[in-house]
């Protein structure tokens, strides 16, 4: 039986998380503005078929594909709304599932350093796919289960405030966001990324 970890739509990828995916996904590159679905699922090997219903039905175009044991991750972008939602669509469809039996974002932690010390933003920035983390910014640590909502609070975050994204992990047991930024410019985007999470309705995660 399969299981509908993460499904959102994200209206308009900001240029940050959109350079990031550039930098990091081995797919169709995304332009900042076009619309995206996150898909996440277990278990992790029927990610395949999502993707070929998704790719067969309408003009989206994937960037990420990762496929694991457990879990299983795929984004879907295009210039047109409706096709992306058109292909969330024919996923639900294909695996007899709605939107509402999506698992509901648990934000499993999340906490804000002033004023980050020299050697720890060297050490943060070894590991970095983003931006560089310079010291003396606030640095914004946010984990969530299921994994894949990351990338929402990720966009959401660059709406909301002019903030740095340092790394963004979407897929795993649990998905992990950095940001930086000045003191007032993360407290903003934490504010919003928390809002965000709690407005997206589902179904609990099963506990462990």
């Amino acid at each position: 039986m399969i299981s509908l970890r993460t499904y959102i739509f994200l209206d308009s990828l900001q240029p940050q998380l959109t350079s990031f995916i550039g930098k990091t996904a081995l797919g169709f590159l995304p332009i900042p503005e076009m619309a995206s679905l996150w898909v996440e699922i277990a278990p992790g090997i029927a990610i395949n078929r999502v993707t070929d219903v998704a790719l067969k039905a309408t003009k989206v175009v994937p960037a990420v594909q990762v496929v694991e044991r457990a879990f299983g991750l795929l984004e879907v972008h295009a210039q047109d709304k409706g096709d992306v939602l058109t292909a969330g669509q024919t996923i639900l469809d294909a695996l007899g599932l709605t939107a509402e039996q999506r698992m509901k974002p648990r934000l499993m932690s999340n906490q804000i350093i002033r004023s980050i010390e020299p050697y720890q933003a060297q050490i943060i920035n070894r590991g970095s796919r983003g931006m560089m983390l310079l010291p003396g910014q606030s640095l914004y640590i946010l984990e969530t289960e299921p994994a894949g909502y990351v990338s929402y609070a990720a966009n959401e975050a660059e709406k909301a405030a002019n903030i740095f994204l340092i790394n963004v992990r979407p897929f795993g047991a649990f998905g992990r966001l950095y940001l930086s930024g000045s003191e007032a410019e993360i407290d903003a985007a934490a504010e919003a990324v928390e809002s965000a999470l709690n407005a997206v309705e589902g179904v609990p995660v099963p506990s462990r």
